[in-house]
């Protein structure tokens, strides 16, 4: 019979060895070559040898691995299989773990943290996507669970609320992250696997009119700090709108009226100097100060950008839409008669800067030198050997824009206005 001191005295084999207890009958110590020691208990169950690990000795004692015994064999005379009992517990917790990993919100987590964050610039657009429309739908759900049905029904729903593109960039992000989730062992197969783009996408030439630049301004105005701050410096410096919401203080000279992109956040990759007209700066010197001196412009954490351009978007509308209403009124129109002018996006301003500094005369390689573009004139052989940077004309070029866009503004003649209409935060 087993005692602690007899266990303790036992001299290792050259091979496994089963040293029978003798007291409880069918327990043994199964003693390793390597020193390890484990409680197992053999029995037979509906006419058949099984074995039930208990578990490593020292960590269950003699008197412990006895009692665990008598209550396993009191299970098999009542007709359970221990054995039998613990595989399925184990194969239930496995399984629960496969499920919890495997949860659509986990992965979209997951994807966030370990690939859009440290991978994309602009991985904030992508949680937004993926939040409001994959974990809003799919809650709760296994990713493995998703058939292509599924993202159909995901896909048509935000076509049918008017939002095809919204649609291919939210199809786009999560065929992506399905792809990584594959890679990771988290699924076997992608429910995209097999589809196309749910819209067909067209090139967007969508240019503001002066009229639509006058009553976006105002709408920007109304909105204030933060989102249509940015949007009037989108509109004064031909910038990408995630450049200037990442914007840091520490990338602003207001002494020098510059704004120095740095290559990191810049698409191409290359640092971009960015003259401010006096415009721009006076709005970027009224803005409020939160956190780190050095910090981010546009935040209200201190820690991070502000995001949600999508909701602010809406606002702009909705106010555009009240301004051209309140003017039919006072014309003594229906105000009801008047729908909201053609649909335009945040990009679109970029774009109106751009063919406005065409219109300026403002040359087609300084303007390119203003948006940061590295095709057209400044592609190929031409961007290898040109290295001229154009500071003087991209800083005339925004002068002009920033005085032409006043007059639009507050409809005064271009010659006779120099000051934007209200920029202070």
């Amino acid at each position: 019979m087993l005692t602690d001191l007899l266990i303790k005295k036992l001299p290792l084999p050259d091979k496994r060895r089963e040293v029978p207890d003798g007291k409880i009958a069918g327990l043994y110590l199964v003693v390793q070559p390597s020193g390890a020691r484990s409680w197992a208990i053999r029995y037979r169950a509906a006419g058949l040898p099984k074995k039930l690990t208990i578990g490593p000795y020292p960590a269950i004692d003699l008197a412990t691995a006895r009692k665990r015994a008598q209550e396993a064999l009191g299970d098999v005379a009542g007709g359970k299989d221990p054995a039998a009992v613990k595989q399925a517990s184990k194969a239930t917790a496995r399984a629960e773990r496969a499920a919890e990993v495997d949860r659509v919100e986990r992965v979209v987590e997951l994807f966030i943290e370990r690939h859009a964050k440290p991978k994309t610039r602009d991985w904030r657009e992508t949680e937004r996507l993926l939040t409001r429309e994959v974990v809003g739908r799919w809650k709760g759900r296994r990713l493995s669970q998703i058939t292509r049905a599924h993202v159909h029904e995901m896909t048509d729903a935000i076509i049918d609320r008017g939002s095809p593109i919204g649609a291919n960039r939210t199809f786009a992000q999560f065929r992506k992250m399905c792809r990584w989730a594959i890679a990771r062992g988290i699924i076997d197969r992608s429910p995209c696997e097999g589809l196309t783009a749910p819209s067909v996408e067209t090139r967007r030439d969508r240019v503001l009119s002066d009229e639509e630049i006058r009553h976006a301004w105002t709408a920007f105005e109304v909105a204030g700090w933060p989102f249509g701050r940015i949007s009037q410096l989108l509109l004064l410096t031909g910038a990408r709108r995630d450049e200037v919401a990442g914007m840091k203080w520490s990338e602003i000279d207001l002494a020098g009226c510059a704004w120095r992109l740095p290559a990191a956040r810049a698409k191409n990759k290359r640092d971009h100097q960015i003259p401010l007209s006096d415009a721009a700066g006076r709005l970027i010197e009224g803005l409020p100060r939160i956190g780190d001196a050095k910090g981010f412009v546009f935040t209200v954490t201190g820690q991070t950008p502000v995001s949600g351009f999508s909701r602010f978007k809406e606002s702009v509308d909705r106010t555009i839409l009240e301004t051209l209403r309140a003017d039919a009124e006072k014309r003594g129109d229906d105000p009801q008669q008047v729908r909201p002018p053609e649909h335009w996006i945040i990009h679109d301003l970029r774009r109106t800067v751009a063919t406005n500094l065409q219109k300026l005369g403002v040359r087609l390689e300084v303007t390119e030198a203003v948006l940061n573009h590295v095709s057209g004139s400044r592609a190929g052989i031409v961007g290898v050997y040109q290295r001229h940077e154009y500071s003087a004309e991209k800083r005339a070029a925004l002068d002009a824009w920033a005085q032409r866009l006043d007059a639009i503004v507050t409809g005064a003649g271009a010659s006779n206005v120099v000051e934007l209409a209200s920029a202070r935060a």
